[in-house]
C-alpha cells in the first residue's frame, strides 16, 4: 500500500473483494432488519400497536441471540478452515435467507419474518470472526490501521443507507414487499460474487478440534481470551464503544422526537451526521497514526467521545422546537448547528477510539487462535450491546432519567471508565502523550524500524539529544520499551510521571551512587530475560554541543550478562529544540521552527558478539550522518 493512502486498498484484490462483501452484508442485514421494523409498526394491517412495539423488542433480541449462542463456534470454524472459503458458504446461506425472507415479506408472515432475521443473525455470527481475522493475513501491519478504517467507515454508512433503503421500500404504495424481495435478493447476489473474488486464506489452524456445545465452547474461548491481559483490555474497550454507540442510536428517534420536536428527516440528518462523522474518523485513523497501530490514539478518542458528548447536552434545546417539524425548519432555529456539531465531533473520536483497539486486537492475537479471540470479543460486544438495553430502561422508565440526563450520565461514565482502564493499561495513556508531543511539536520520520525484532528481548542503543528523547522512541516503535535513562533526568517534574509508567529503569554513575547502579544493570537483565525491549543512551548524558560522544562501556556489560540482538538508533533533527541543551550554549531557547522534522533511524539488528561500545558508536554515527 502507498504509504500516502489507505484508499489503495481499494484497488487490491487481496482487500477489495472482503470490503465489499462485508458493506453489501451490512447493508442487506439493516435493509431487512428496518423493512421489517417499519412493516410491523406502520404498514401491517394485522399487527396492532402494542403487538408491534412488542415484535420489534423480539426482533432486536433474536438478532443478537446468535452472537451469544454461536460466536466461540464461528471462531473455531474461522480458524480451521479456509476463511475465503468460508465466506462462500456464509454467502450462500445470506442468499437463502434472503429468498426465504423475500416470501416472508410477499406473503406478509410475519413469524417466518422474524426466523429469517435469527437466521440473519446466525448468519453474521459467522462471518464476524472472519471479516476480522483475515485482515491480518491479507495486509501487513502498516496496512491494518487503515483497512480497519475503510471497513468500520463503510460499515456506519452501510447501516445508515440499509436503514433508509428499508424503510423507503417497504412504504412504497402497492409494490413495497415485492420491491424489497428484489434488493435484498440482488444484494445477497452481489456480496455471493465478491466473496467468490477474495484469496485463499489458509486456515491457521486445520487440526483443531471442533466444540458444539455453544457453553462450554463460549466458556472456553473468553477464557482464553482473559489470559492475553492486553487484548482482554482492548476487547473491553471495543465492548464500551458498543455500549456507548448502541444507546445513542438507540435513544436518537425518541430524542428526535419528544425532545427537539423533529420529524423523520431530523432523524435521518441526525443518523447521517453520526454516520459520517464515525466514518470521518476511522479514516482518519490511518493518516494520524502514521500508518501503524497507534494506541495512543485511544485515549484521545475517549476524551473527544466525553467532551462532545457532555456539550451535547448543554447544546439541547431547554423544550421541543416544534411538532415534528422540518430538516429546514431544524437547521434554522437557533443552537441546531452547535448540537450537529456535537454529535458529528463526538462520532469523529468514537472512530478514534475504535480503530486503534480493533487493530490492536488483530496485531497481538496469535494468528492460529485470532479468529476465536475475535469471536470471543463479539460476545463481549453482544453483551455490552444487551447491558446498554437494560441500563436505558433502568434509567428511563424506573428512575425517570430524561433521554438528554441519560446521554450526559453515558459521557461521563465514559471518562471513568477511560480512567479505568488506563489505569490498568498505563502504556495507552503514555502512547498518547507521546503521540500528543510528538505530534504538537514534530514530525517524526521513522526510517528502517522494521528492522526491530517484532518478539524476544531485545537491546536498543540510541544517541541522546534531549529530554524527551525516550518518549519520541518510545512513541515510534510499537513494541513497549524499558529505557534506561540517567536518574535526574528520570525525576524531571512531570516528565518523572511519564518515565515511571513505562517502567524506566534510573541509572546513576559509579561514583555518584554504585548501588543504584547495579540495580539498574540488575533490572535490564531481568527485563530482557522476561523477553522485552530495553533502550540504552551509552554517551551517559546528553549532549552538550549536538555531537555524539563516547560510548560507555556499560552496554558491553549488559551484553555479557545477556547476550541478546543488539539494533543501532539515531535520533537526528533535534538539536536545537526547547528540550535540549542549544540554549545554554548561547543559542535560541525555542524550537527553530515548530512542527519541525525530525528522524529515527534503526540499522540492521546485530548479534550480540559483534557489538560493543566501539562498534555501536560508529554505527550510530553512520546512521545519524551530519544532522545533529
Amino acid at each position: 500500500m502507498s504509504s500516502s493512502s489507505q484508499y489503495a486498498l481499494l484497488r487490491e484484490r487481496r482487500f477489495l473483494p472482503l470490503f465489499l462483501t462485508q458493506t453489501l452484508g451490512a447493508l442487506n442485514d439493516n435493509i431487512f432488519k428496518q423493512a421489517l421494523i417499519i412493516l410491523v409498526t406502520f404498514v401491517s394491517t394485522t399487527v396492532t400497536q402494542e403487538q408491534g412495539q412488542v415484535l420489534v423488542q423480539v426482533a432486536a433480541a433474536l438478532f443478537i441471540l446468535p452472537f451469544f449462542l454461536f460466536s466461540a463456534t464461528a471462531g473455531q470454524l474461522a480458524d480451521k478452515l479456509d476463511k475465503a472459503a468460508m465466506t462462500r458458504w456464509v454467502k450462500v446461506l445470506e442468499l437463502a435467507i434472503m429468498l426465504i425472507g423475500g416470501v416472508g415479506f410477499v406473503t406478509g408472515n410475519i413469524t417466518l419474518l422474524i426466523l429469517m432475521l435469527f437466521l440473519m443473525g446466525t448468519q453474521s455470527t459467522l462471518f464476524g470472526p472472519i471479516k476480522f481475522g483475515v485482515l491480518p493475513q491479507y495486509l501487513d501491519d502498516r496496512e491494518l490501521v487503515g483497512g480497519n478504517g475503510l471497513i468500520e467507515m463503510a460499515t456506519f454508512l452501510a447501516i445508515l443507507i440499509g436503514t433508509m433503503i428499508g424503510g423507503s421500500l417497504i412504504e412504497w404504495p402497492g409494490v413495497g414487499v415485492w420491491a424489497v424481495f428484489a434488493v435484498v435478493v440482488a444484494v445477497a447476489l452481489a456480496g455471493m460474487i465478491s466473496a467468490w473474488n477474495m484469496p485463499k486464506a489458509p486456515a491457521a489452524d486445520p487440526l483443531l478440534r471442533i466444540d458444539y456445545n455453544p457453553i462450554s465452547a463460549t466458556w472456553n474461548i473468553v477464557r482464553e481470551l482473559t489470559r492475553h491481559r492486553t487484548v482482554f483490555l482492548s476487547c473491553l474497550g471495543v465492548s464500551w464503544f458498543w455500549f456507548y454507540g448502541s444507546i445513542y442510536f438507540t435513544q436518537l428517534p425518541y430524542f428526535t422526537k419528544e425532545v427537539l420536536g423533529g420529524g423523520s428527516g431530523v432523524l435521518t440528518l441526525l443518523l447521517t451526521v453520526f454516520s459520517i462523522g464515525t466514518g470521518v474518523g476511522s479514516l482518519l485513523c490511518e493518516r494520524m497514526s502514521g500508518h501503524r497501530v497507534e494506541i495512543g490514539l485511544v485515549p484521545f478518542g475517549s476524551i473527544g467521545m466525553t467532551v462532545f458528548g457532555i456539550d451535547l447536552f448543554f447544546a439541547t434545546p431547554l423544550v421541543p422546537l416544534g411538532n415534528e417539524i422540518t430538516v429546514a425548519a431544524f437547521l434554522q432555529a437557533p443552537g441546531t448547528w452547535r448540537l450537529l456539531f456535537d454529535l458529528f465531533g463526538m462520532a469523529v473520536f468514537g472512530g478514534f477510539f475504535i480503530v486503534p483497539l480493533f487493530a490492536m486486537i488483530q496485531q497481538q492475537s496469535a494468528a492460529a487462535i485470532r479468529s476465536r479471540i475475535i469471536a470471543a470479543n463479539n460476545i463481549l460486544n453482544a453483551a455490552f450491546m444487551v447491558a446498554a438495553a437494560l441500563f436505558s430502561i433502568a434509567l428511563t422508565s424506573f428512575a425517570e432519567v430524561s433521554i438528554p440526563q441519560l446521554l450526559l450520565i453515558v459521557a461521563v461514565l465514559n471518562a471513568l471508565v477511560a480512567i479505568y482502564i488506563y489505569s490498568l493499561v498505563p502504556e495507552f495513556l503514555l502512547r498518547f502523550l507521546s503521540w500528543l508531543l510528538i505530534n504538537a511539536l514534530y514530525r517524526v520520520r521513522p526510517k528502517g524500524l522494521d528492522q526491530i525484532p517484532e518478539e524476544g528481548p531485545v537491546l536498543l542503543v540510541c544517541n541522546h539529544i534531549s529530554y524527551v528523547d525516550a518518549l519520541i522512541v518510545g512513541g515510534c516503535i510499537r513494541r513497549p520499551v524499558r529505557f534506561v535513562m540517567y536518574y535526574k533526568i528520570f525525576q524531571l517534574p512531570v516528565l518523572s510521571f511519564l518515565f515511571r509508567t513505562a517502567r524506566a529503569i534510573p541509572i546513576a554513575g559509579y561514583k555518584e551512587d554504585p548501588k543504584l547502579m547495579e540495580e539498574a544493570f540488575e533490572q535490564v537483565s531481568l527485563e530482557l530475560r522476561a523477553g522485552n525491549v530495553v533502550c540504552i543512551f551509552p554517551e551517559g548524558s546528553l549532549t552538550a554541543d549536538g555531537n555524539i560522544a563516547g560510548f560507555r562501556p556499560g552496554v558491553e556489560k549488559i551484553l555479557e550478562r545477556d547476550p541478546v540482538p543488539v539494533v543501532p538508533l539515531a535520533l537526528t533533527g533535534l538539536w536545537g529544540s526547547l528540550f535540549s541543551r542549544f540554549h545554554r550554549t548561547g543559542g535560541r531557547m525555542w524550537p527553530r521552527k515548530l512542527w519541525s522534522p525530525i528522524g529515527l533511524v534503526a540499522g540492521p539488528s546485530m548479534p550480540p558478539e559483534q557489538a560493543n561500545a566501539e562498534v555501536l558508536e560508529a554505527k550510530v554515527r553512520e546512521l545519524r550522518g551530519d544532522l545533529a
